[in-house]
């Protein structure tokens, strides 16, 4: 009897909270169906698209009957595709790339994140903003903004640092889709070191795809398998971004992050899996095309959160910071691999 009076009360909670939530997941979800046929119908980044229709649909994320389910789509299901994006990843992967060739991309990660806080220190950036612009860029690009954002402590700016590192980062990835392939070819790379040259620099994991294949076959392979081993290091890296603001009480209102998000255990508990071969291909690819559609409607709900006044207000500081780590990235990669040798 009381069991089922306890299961009547869940069931009656989850109906509300469903009810609450579905005008705004609907419309985060119709967002990011219309950004990716545009995607696909004009080669324009689906991210983009989906931040760009948010924000001009920016009215739906105030106070009404969308505004629980857009902020629900904003952080539950980010968080969610970020951790489905583990199914991606496989320790085969990493065996096959090379040990030279992995340190090089964790030395990119690491420095590019300490050059990106010593240096919006010194243009008089915040250390949460620095955190998430050089995250992005030495990662995954709109993935690890959103995941990294989901764990730095929330003020009045968060938000709107976000949309600004999501469309920046973006349009530097577009640039990178196109000028690199010609800078590669400039430089005499072979195939396969141009390929290693895009994964390791370009930042959105679609735009790496399409530079790379605009080569050759042999090059998009090796761009797509680098740049999957640089997004197997967010989980580390957002770890260890949570267990630095621990230290910092005053950061975080006194309400301190929990060591490992749940959504990183998930991305973590995925990758193991499928280094034990564990998920057929098909259940991966399955989960990769949900993990992209999670994404989309996560940084569609960000746009209908966020005023672009508010975006249009963070500065030329910001601009230059995350330009420069991006140049001081494909810098630090391209001189590292002349000095291992894997030019050719």
């Amino acid at each position: 009897m009381q069991k089922a009076f306890f299961a009547n009360a869940f069931g009656s909670r989850c109906a509300e909270r469903a009810k609450l939530h579905f005008p705004g997941v609907a419309v985060s979800v119709l967002v990011a169906i219309s950004a990716q046929f545009v995607a696909e119908h004009y080669a324009a980044p689906a991210m983009l698209m989906a931040l760009l229709f948010g924000i001009a649909l920016n009215f739906l994320g105030e106070p009404g009957p969308t505004a629980a389910g857009i902020g629900f789509t904003a952080r539950g299901v980010l968080r969610f595709g970020v951790a489905v994006l583990g199914a991606r990843i496989s320790v085969e992967m990493f065996l096959s790339l090379g040990w030279s060739m992995i340190g090089v991309l964790v030395l990119g990660v690491a420095l590019t994140i300490l050059f990106g806080v010593v240096l919006g220190k010194l243009i008089g950036q915040g250390p949460r903003f620095a955190i998430l612009t050089a995250g992005s860029v030495a990662i995954c690009g709109a993935s690890a903004a959103m995941a990294i954002a989901a764990i730095l402590p929330k003020d009045e700016k968060s938000e709107r640092n976000l949309l600004f590192t999501v469309l920046g980062v973006t349009l530097l990835s577009t640039i990178a889709m196109i000028l690199y392939p010609i800078f590669t070819n400039a430089m005499g790379f072979d195939d396969h070191s141009a390929g290693i040259f895009i994964g390791a620099t370009v930042h959105d994991v679609a735009q790496v795809v399409g530079a790379g294949f605009s080569i050759c076959d042999e090059a998009g392979e090796t761009a797509a398998l680098v740049k999957l081993i640089r997004v197997s290091l967010l989980a580390p890296v957002v770890v260890l971004i949570t267990l630095w603001w621990r230290g910092t009480e005053g950061e975080t209102n006194g309400k301190r992050p929990p060591i490992v998000p749940v959504f990183v255990l998930g991305f973590l508990a995925l990758a193991a899996i499928n280094s034990a071969g564990l998920i057929p291909t098909a259940v991966a690819a399955l989960l990769t095309k949900v993990s992209t559609w999670c994404l989309l409607a996560a940084i569609a709900a960000v746009g209908m959160k966020t005023d672009l006044r508010n975006v249009l207000q963070v500065g030329r500081g910001a601009i230059v910071l995350i330009v420069a780590e991006t140049v001081f990235l494909a810098m630090l990669v391209l001189a590292a691999m002349f000095m291992i040798g894997a030019v050719g």
